[in-house]
């Protein structure tokens, strides 16, 4: 299932656990690793949102269309790293992390990565 160009980047409400940890969430234990899984969205900055931004930065203060840009693209790259661990047949996701860098000049790489695995409910669970 991949996400339409042009569709909503908003983050989705999870169907699965991400976490930054290495552990599983409290309650659940790892049943198996199925491996390493990501989502990568590729975003370039328009000519026109450059040339506003550098006008921002004469007065100072938070550049808003950069981090309304950045914010839409790690929210998009979160819903394919999603989507990557579910199509694998993981249940969850450990270790999440980002990364980023400029492939060309005013255009990034965003790329969310973790581990994918199958989390089972243990019988002490709260």
């Amino acid at each position: 299932m991949a996400i339409r160009p042009g569709a909503s980047t908003a983050p989705l409400p999870h169907q699965i656990p991400i976490q930054t940890t290495f552990d599983p969430p409290p309650g659940y234990e790892v049943e198996r690793v199925v491996g390493p899984c990501w989502g990568i969205t590729v975003r370039s900055r328009s000519v026109v949102g450059t040339t506003c931004a550098g006008c921002q930065t004469i007065f100072g203060g938070e550049i808003t269309m950069f981090s309304e840009l950045a914010n839409e693209t790690r929210n998009e790259a979160m819903n394919r790293l999603e989507q990557h661990a579910r199509q694998m047949g993981a249940n969850a996701v450990l270790g999440f992390r980002f990364d980023s860098s400029e492939l060309m000049q005013n255009t990034n790489e965003i790329v969310a990565y973790g581990t994918a695995v199958v989390i089972r409910r243990t019988s002490a669970a709260p």
